[in-house]
């Protein structure tokens, strides 16, 4: 029973195998990169099983430093395949020309123009475009020398880590600025209803000043007329009493002048 089950598997698997082959390969995002013609899964692990293997295991980060045999294996280590709907498409291993590199950087040329990248600044499309032409020439020099090409994997590793960790620190710096906003907006709230409580009070104290201010003006005002008027009143008092002291020394004056006529007579 187990041996016609399995059989009956192997004959499922080779007939989808050649619904494949008789399948037209699902269409691949265009690229900079030059790749191959797609091919089943099935053939690719035939064919390529222990690069297979390797790439896999790179790309899911696995070996930090996978052991290199052959110039077969250090192509698709650098630049994995591409998988799809159960095709494979592997990376070009032609050799370039000056020709392949002239018709790169024309075609470099068109998609930073087409996709409408920015010039300067942060722009994530300039950066993939850029990204696919710097794969491209890897490829390149890997195919000439897979030293190289491992030298420069090395290279690209350390930028897209670096950029990795500015972005990390860009995003971090950003929410920490997010939640500073969001922390200053709560305490500007809080800040403006003090500000207008203490203009409130303030301008009750204005206008209790106000009223006070106004009130010392009047009593100042009282206080000096009543000092005018006891001013008038005492210099009346002093003229009627200099007034009446001269009335009466004039009096004394003509009583002892009649009291010596009179002893002069007697």
């Amino acid at each position: 029973q187990q041996f016609f089950q399995s059989s009956d598997t192997q004959t499922q698997t080779q007939n989808t195998r050649r619904e494949k082959r008789g399948m037209d390969p699902p269409a691949f995002p265009s690229t900079l990169l030059r790749h191959k013609d797609p091919v089943p899964e099935e053939d690719f692990e035939k064919t390529m099983g222990r690069v297979l293997e390797i790439s896999r295991r790179q790309a899911a980060k696995m070996d930090v430093k996978p052991v290199i045999a052959s110039q077969e294996e250090v192509l698709p280590l650098i630049l994995p395949p591409r998988w799809k709907d159960g095709w494979v498409q592997m990376v070009s291993d032609e050799v370039p020309t000056r020709q392949d590199v002239r018709e790169l950087t024309n075609l470099f040329d068109f998609k930073l123009e087409d996709s409408k990248a920015r010039l300067s600044g942060i722009c994530p499309t300039r950066s993939t475009i850029f990204r696919m032409c710097f794969d491209e020439l890897m490829r390149q020099v890997t195919v000439d020398c897979p030293e190289r090409g491992l030298l420069l994997l090395r290279i690209r590793d350390e930028l897209r880590m670096t950029t990795s960790a500015y972005k990390t620190l860009y995003e971090a710096s950003v929410g920490l600025g997010r939640r500073k906003a969001v922390e200053a907006e709560r305490g500007k709230q809080a800040m403006i209803s003090k500000i207008d409580e203490l203009q409130a009070t303030k301008s009750e104290l204005q206008k209790e000043a106000n009223r006070l201010e106004a009130k010392l003006k009047a009593m100042q005002r009282c206080c000096q007329e009543q000092q005018q008027a006891d001013q008038k009143k005492f210099s009346e008092e002093i003229t009627f009493l200099e007034h009446t002291n001269k009335r009466l020394v004039e009096q004394e004056a003509t009583i002892k002048r009649l009291q010596e006529e009179e002893k002069k007579l007697s």
